[in-house]
């Protein structure tokens, strides 16, 4: 089944309230009303941890930031607003796991693991600004927890050689195709690179990190094969921030799970065969040999005597020879399904 996790990242504004209540979103029940199922909800939440003292250069920092979604008159000023601190994090995280959640953390600088004195994250994420950031990988594998991988800025080299990094402390790792595009343009998608990601790193788990607006893309990644997806996630896509437009809302979030779930069940086997759940619409809607005309009881039956008609639960056209040279046992009227206890030899 599709690991499902739902990037909160900056979408809580700053606010552990907010980041809570988005959690509770994801933990509500996803119930397909037409067939009255329970499906599996969201199974990671995922939180974006950065070092300021790590971030952008001095002159980045202290620029002028006039936007409709800045938090602070400088971007430092606005990317401080949105920080949450260790505890925070781990308050955060302790809510999630009471919701029976996973816990993801994408660290963006080494000063970040300082939260792990407080907690361990189920998996720690790479952002694909990051990928080759080799020092902070290293730093990362060696706490041997899994890792995840965005491959959003990458090329080949990048990927193996953040890989060749990661492994000399483990090997537990995925990879996530993504274009760092936000929104991306669904002709910018690619999906085929996660077909090439199975075929070409079969010992790693592949899926697909989303930042294209609705919930078509991630749906058709899980049947092309990934096994994780990532999607942003907030309360309403209207609040102010720049990721917020680009996410999944409460409806979104209901509507995107209830679809993963329910393909996940259609997948079903790699044969053909009769489901046992088609029988009755089978018997009701298949042409079995029928009367073509009245015949009389000791008629013996001929192909210009016959022709198809529902319902199903008669001879097959491939059967006719069992009926062919026969004698109707009784009168039979026309248009009429012939049975084998209309026959005699």
């Amino acid at each position: 089944m599709t690991y499902i996790i739902g990037e909160i990242g900056q979408n809580h504004n700053g606010s552990v309230d907010i980041a809570k209540l988005i959690i509770d979103v994801v933990s509500r029940p996803v119930h397909d009303k037409l067939f009255g199922k329970e499906l599996k909800t969201m199974d990671a939440i995922k939180l974006t941890k950065r070092d300021l003292n790590q971030e952008l250069s001095a002159s980045q920092m202290n620029r002028l930031y006039d936007s409709p979604h800045s938090f602070g008159k400088t971007y430092g000023e606005h990317r401080s607003f949105l920080e949450l601190d260790d505890s925070q994090h781990f308050e955060i995280y302790k809510y999630a796991k009471s919701k029976g959640l996973d816990f993801v953390e994408t660290l963006c600088a080494i000063g970040c693991l300082s939260l792990l004195k407080l907690f361990t994250p189920d998996k720690l994420k790479v952002a694909s600004r990051d990928l080759t950031n080799l020092p902070l990988l290293s730093a990362m594998a060696e706490t041997k927890i899994p890792i995840i991988l965005s491959t959003g800025m990458a090329g080949e080299k990048e990927l193996n050689q953040a890989l060749d990094t990661i492994q000399k402390y483990h090997s537990n790792i995925s990879i996530l195709h993504c274009v760092s595009e936000y929104p991306t343009k669904y002709e910018n998608v690619n999906l085929n690179t996660i077909t090439y990601l199975k075929k070409n790193y079969p010992e790693y788990v592949i899926g697909y990190s989303d930042h294209t607006v609705g919930i078509a893309t991630p749906i058709a990644a899980v049947s092309m094969g990934a096994e994780i997806i990532e999607k942003h996630i907030t309360l309403d896509r209207q609040m102010k921030g720049t990721d917020q437009a680009g996410s999944l809302a409460i409806d979104g979030i209901y509507r995107m799970m209830r679809d993963i779930r329910n393909l996940e069940l259609s997948f079903g086997e790699e044969k053909i065969f009769i489901e046992n759940a088609v029988k009755m619409a089978r018997e009701k809607l298949e042409r079995s040999i029928a009367t073509l005309k009245p015949l009389q009881a000791g008629h013996v039956i001929t192909e210009n005597d016959i022709h198809l008609l529902s319902p199903g639960d008669g001879f097959k056209w491939s059967e006719k020879d069992l009926i062919l040279g026969k004698k109707a046992i009784k009168d039979l009227p026309k248009d009429e399904i012939i049975y084998p206890e209309n026959l005699i030899d």
